[in-house]
């Protein structure tokens, strides 16, 4: 159930903050007050687009806090499915803060959200029908929509399974078209893959070769170079050429000095200590210098040999591959599809025979959800007409038409379709070709007050739901609203007396100018204030006596309808 909502710096609204009840919750207000505002907030809130000019003109940015609490073990589970944290009061607080830069932060218990987490979530809570929805109504796609809707878990766990052999039967279709080619390019394709095999098997790559190799080639391609600077450097930290300038000479003459006046304080023989393991540290460095080079050697021919395998592997590299994993990867995939295209025609053949058996097994899927489909919709059918009576449609005929059609989809084999009589002595046609708006919405509302027993949606918002109507329609629109909001929470909007007569709790939204601003303001009403908004409703323009009279009696004909419906 919504039981709060805040919204802040809003298109008209500066602050507004509304309490819901359970029950049947009516908003009213004058024809441009706001009330569309109020929804769109709503929506907005629940993951909506919504452009940054929405913004109140003159704000940094806008906010919308909307407040659940939850009854349904099986929703609260579905929520903390998506790591939110529920506490013991089972409440819900889902915020939208709309930044002017365009940018929108979603929250769900104060732990950041994207736009579909929120949406995915709010279907659990929340079920909104406005005028867009009403004229869904004419696409038969959702005809299958809502007769699914009725159908339950039995059919939806059938319809997982199809969804998943669904996506099986269109990768194994996909391969078998990929194989297809004729026998010219299939062995064109061979001698290539034969070519790119030979030419990476020949080259015997091993793991990390390509990294040896190039320290190698790096090494010998330099030995000369290195050479003349390690000897260098030893003639000037050895025994090199010019004695007088060796620093190894050197310190072994600063410790033959030292060893004159060491005895005379410990301070100098601390010093000489300190030359004499530098001296030793120095002489294992020069051992090493004299072994590299020892070691090192121009050889033309290993010189050669290294540039030529590093040329291989580049050149490899250059057609298969960044790497010598890649080169090899793309190895065994080309012995892979060699292996295939050489075996073309068994495993076209095993390939054709996954294929068949797939769409056996999708067959005998579509024949249960069928079977479940025709069973559900004649039962569902007599619901909606007897829901459609209730709604002032006094010679309704309506049928649920399930055809098959010529191929199989995700959904099954099924062309479901809503057909419909609202007048004696017609006979019975598409949806889509019969129905006005103004009854688009009535039968929705049917399908909704259905619909309503089945799920466990807390809240349901009507919007425009009186489009069209008037008179007796209208009130049974009023007692329809009434019952669903026995079960479950209603928030509606209405512009009809009779609906608004029917509240349980009963709200006003106003729009006033002061500081040459403009500001919408939604507040609760009570006690005469609510006659006198029904008054309002009723003679559009002036509220007399005798009008007022007929508010406070119409009211207290939909409290004693409330009783006993």
């Amino acid at each position: 159930m919504l039981v709060y909502l805040h919204v802040k710096n809003l298109a008209l609204i500066d602050e507004v903050e509304v309490d819901f009840n359970q029950g049947l919750n009516i908003l009213t207000g004058e024809t441009g007050a706001g009330k569309s505002i109020i929804i769109d907030s709503i929506n907005s809130a629940l993951g909506a687009k919504t452009s940054k000019d929405i913004i109140r003109t003159g704000c940094d940015y806008a906010l919308i806090e909307l407040l659940f609490t939850i009854e349904d073990p099986h929703t609260i589970e579905r929520i903390k499915s998506y790591d939110i944290p529920i506490d013991d009061n089972n409440e819900v607080l889902i915020t939208r803060k709309i930044n002017t830069n365009g940018r929108s932060v979603h929250k769900i218990n104060g732990q950041s959200a994207t736009a579909l987490m929120i949406k995915n979530i709010a279907s659990y809570l929340i079920d909104i029908h406005g005028q867009h929805e009403h004229q869904s109504l004419l696409n038969k796609s959702k005809h299958l929509e809502i007769l699914d809707q009725f159908c339950g878990e039995e059919l939806e766990e059938n319809k997982r399974i199809l969804q998943d052999l669904y996506k099986k039967y269109i990768n194994q279709k996909k391969k078998l078209q990929e194989q297809a080619m004729d026998e010219d390019k299939r062995q064109r394709e061979i001698s290539f893959l034969e070519f790119e095999i030979n030419e990476i098997e020949t080259a015997r790559l091993q793991q990390g070769e390509d990294e040896e190799v190039n320290k190698v080639y790096k090494l010998l391609s330099n030995s000369r170079e290195i050479t003349e600077v390690l000897n260098k450097v030893y003639d000037f930290t050895g025994s090199g050429v010019d004695l007088e300038v060796s620093v190894s000479n050197s310190i072994g003459k600063a410790i033959k000095l030292l060893s004159h006046i060491d005895k005379m304080d410990d301070g100098l023989t601390s010093i000489k200590d300190q030359f004499i393991n530098v001296e030793n540290l120095l002489n294992d460095i020069n051992r090493e210098i004299l072994h590299f080079i020892d070691n090192i050697t121009v050889d033309e021919e290993e010189l050669f040999k290294a540039e030529e395998r590093m040329n291989c592997i580049n050149a490899l590299k250059s057609k298969y591959g960044n790497s010598i994993s890649d080169i090899l990867k793309y190895l065994d995939e080309s012995k892979e599809k060699h292996f295939e295209l050489q075996n073309y025609e068994i495993l076209k053949n095993q390939l054709e025979e996954a294929l068949k058996k797939t769409e056996h097994t999708i067959n005998e899927v579509c024949e249960n959800i069928t079977k479940i489909r025709l069973q559900k919709s004649k039962e569902i059918a007599k619901e909606i007409k007897k829901s459609l009576v209730d709604l002032n449609f006094l010679d309704v005929q309506f049928e649920i038409t399930i055809k098959r059609m010529a191929q199989f989809t995700k959904n099954g084999w099924d062309d479901v379709e809503f057909m419909i009589s609202t007048n004696p002595g017609e006979s019975i046609k598409p949806l889509g070709k019969v129905a006005s708006g103004g009854e688009l919405s009535r039968i929705m509302l049917a399908i909704k007050s259905i619909l309503a027993n089945t799920d466990e949606i807390g809240t349901l918002i009507f919007d425009e739901i009186d489009v069209g109507i008037s008179g007796r329609t209208a009130q049974k629109v009023s007692e329809k609203l009434a019952l669903i909001a026995r079960h479950h929470q209603v928030i509606c909007i209405t512009h009809l007396p009779q609906i608004a007569a029917m509240a349980d709790k009963h709200f006003v939204i106003e729009k006033s100018t002061a500081n040459n601003k403009t500001n919408t303001t939604i507040y609760p009403l009570k006690d005469e204030n609510i006659y006198n908004e029904i008054a309002r409703l009723i003679s559009g323009v002036e509220v007399t006596d005798l009008v007022l009279h007929s508010a406070k009696e119409m009211k207290e004909l939909a409290n004693k309808v409330k009783e006993i419906i």
